[in-house]
């Protein structure tokens, strides 16, 4: 008889893309555009939020520091779904926290238009 062993690190990964496809799939179905709901000063609100707080982690200028670099150059690869999904729910095992409890889908949705485009960093 064959025994399953699942290790807890890959059932968090396979936790972290189901619910990655969950949010991939919500942001489809309702159709969310950032420009759509966010007034210009909460705009700059969430401008404000990344330069200072993801900042003291990723660096003031986003270039890195204690987390990655921000700059469009260091997400590719990266989809705004899946930016989107780790500004809500942190990345498990780093110092990445859940920005849920902060931001809605839609913010968050916003900021990571705004960092694939390199729009944040070049305010």
């Amino acid at each position: 008889m064959s025994s399953i062993k699942i290790t807890l690190s890959g059932l968090a990964l396979a936790t972290h893309l189901l619910s990655l496809t969950f949010v991939t799939a919500a942001v489809a179905a309702n159709d969310i555009t950032s420009e759509k709901e966010l007034s210009k000063a909460r705009k700059d609100q969430l401008t404000h939020i990344v330069k200072q707080d993801c900042g003291s982690c990723h660096g003031m200028t986003l270039k890195g520091g204690l987390g990655p670099a921000l700059l469009p150059e260091n997400l590719e690869g990266k989809s705004v779904p899946f930016l989107q999904h780790t500004i809500l729910y942190g990345r498990t095992g780093t110092a990445m926290p859940p920005w849920k409890p902060l931001l809605t889908e839609q913010e968050a949705l916003w900021i990571s238009q705004q960092l694939k485009a390199g729009k944040v960093a070049k305010q």
